[in-house]
């Protein structure tokens, strides 16, 4: 091992070691680490020229305490940040959050799970967010009773938290409170509490939401849950044996796919969906008779829920049963067909200006428009502000707000699934798309990124996570 030392431009660098067993380039990453010099930059002077990364030391008379010349210009040096490096977990809460880039999982606090995905699902719905924020915590109305008011501020609360961080939460008070509203999830088996249906915890919070969020004495329009996920329906009523014809009009908050064997397809599960038979006393018989029920949608929602009707009541076995059978829904979902005569006259003005917009990104020339729509400039976008398609706009503040229309075009934003033999066992997991486009899945308390073409997969025909809600987001368009 030798010692010399190194003369650089004004510096002398003394006791430079050199381990002769080694090629002169380690030396120079030595120098470099002492004068910020790369090696491909250095130029040492030695017997014979310069210093050759691989020359063999024995042959350049090197020799103790010798000075050698370095010639080279270093590296700028780096100045250390104004702020060090921050970690994730080291950020405000609400910061994580932003940077996790989704909400925050939820605990299984014991068969949970049907809770857990419901509240993610309907969690991912802006709008639904706002009116509970502007949901007082005290001053209950007269007519809404004590278990609701609280049901609504916990599902508040817990929406809110969700946002705030990005570490898992425990819905203890939520879960509390459904069981007093309804008692049903608190049933126990063994001291343990039961698995329970999905569907009917979403039906019954949306239940208890419409109650509380909706105006009393007011307009229908008032009521948010109703503008959000409300279906107008009309029906035909007809009885064969007698010829007796009404007709009737409700608004429901899901659409229901049947399956059968003849079933592969969403579209087919819909149809099937929107005709039922139904036995009742018929007047001009004098007795019960069976009537056919066709029904057509008049009035669109801004997200539009499906239920995949996958259970049924077996009484071999005394309890809810399961259909396993593969039935395929898409991302984009177009519900023209399914609406009644009055209410595809409305969608066709935005249905063809969405198809012009369209075809201008496909840089094709948009149809022809009407006189009363050449000086209009249309924009393309997926907000939604009309509740349904008969030309009413939803405004939440004194702000203008630009008028949209439905198209009845829809893209699937969240998907509920089941995994397991009946209703009241298995798992439940939501998939849920952000607003920056991804998809997470919501496994309880463990979020997990998934690409968008798996979504569409869980479609059935198996032991493994199959759809049995999925929630559509309309798509609208400023008219």
């Amino acid at each position: 091992m030798l010692k010399v030392s190194i003369k650089w431009q004004k510096e002398v660098f003394p006791d430079v070691e050199i381990d002769t067993s080694q090629p002169p380039y380690l030396f120079k990453c030595q120098l470099y680490d002492l004068t910020g010099v790369p090696p491909e930059r250095q130029k040492i002077m030695v017997k014979g020229g310069l210093l050759k990364d691989d020359a063999d030391w024995s042959t350049l008379g090197v020799k103790q305490g010798q000075k050698l010349m370095m010639m080279g210009t270093a590296d700028e040096i780096v100045k250390a940040p104004e702020k060090g490096p921050v970690f994730m977990e080291d950020l405000p809460e609400e910061e994580q959050a932003v940077a996790v880039g989704h909400s925050a999982g939820l605990f299984n606090l014991g068969n949970t799970c049907y809770m857990n995905s419901t509240i993610q699902c309907l969690h991912s719905v802006p709008e639904l967010k706002s009116a509970l924020l502007q949901y007082p915590q005290s001053g209950r109305r007269n007519d809404l009773d004590h278990p609701s008011h609280l049901l609504t501020v916990a599902t508040r609360d817990l929406f809110n938290e969700l946002d705030k961080t990005a570490k898992s939460v425990a819905p203890m008070q939520f879960w509390m409170l459904l069981r007093k509203k309804y008692p049903q999830f608190g049933q126990l088996h063994n001291g343990v509490f039961m698995q329970q249906d999905a569907e009917e915890c979403w039906s019954q919070l949306l239940y208890t939401l419409s109650q509380s969020l909706g105006s009393p004495g007011a307009n229908e329009n008032s009521d948010t849950v109703k503008e959000l996920f409300g279906v107008e329906l009309v029906s035909r009523i007809h009885c064969q044996e007698s010829g007796e014809e009404s007709s009737e009009s409700e608004t429901i908050y899901s659409l229901k796919c049947h399956i059968s064997q003849d079933v592969n397809h969403l579209h087919e599960g819909l149809k099937h969906g929107l005709k039922s038979e139904l036995e009742k006393a018929s007047p001009s018989l004098g007795r019960s008779a069976i009537y056919l029920k066709e029904s057509r949608i008049n009035g669109l929602p801004r997200y539009l829920t499906i239920q995949f009707v996958r259970f049924f009541w077996k009484r071999e076995s005394n309890q809810k049963a399961k259909i396993l059978r593969k039935v395929d829904y898409p991302l984009e979902l177009d519900v023209y067909d399914f609406c009644s005569d009055d209410l595809r006259k409305k969608l066709e003005a935005p249905r063809q200006l969405l198809r012009d917009e369209e075809g201008k990104k496909l840089g094709l020339k948009a149809a022809e428009k009407s006189s009363a729509s050449k000086d209009n400039d249309v924009k393309m976008s997926d907000a939604v502000g009309s509740s349904n398609v008969a030309g009413e706009s939803s405004s939440q503040d004194n702000a203008p707000v630009e008028e949209k229309q439905l198209t009845g075009i829809y893209d699937l934003v969240a998907v509920l699934t089941h995994k397991g033999r009946s209703a009241d066992s298995g798992h439940y997991v939501a998939w849920v798309k952000q607003e920056s486009g991804k998809w997470i899945e919501f496994d309880d308390d463990n979020p997990i990124p998934q690409r968008e073409e798996d979504i569409t997969k869980l479609s059935g025909g198996g032991d493994w996570h199959m759809a049995y809600i999925c929630m559509y987001k309309a798509r609208a368009i400023p008219m």
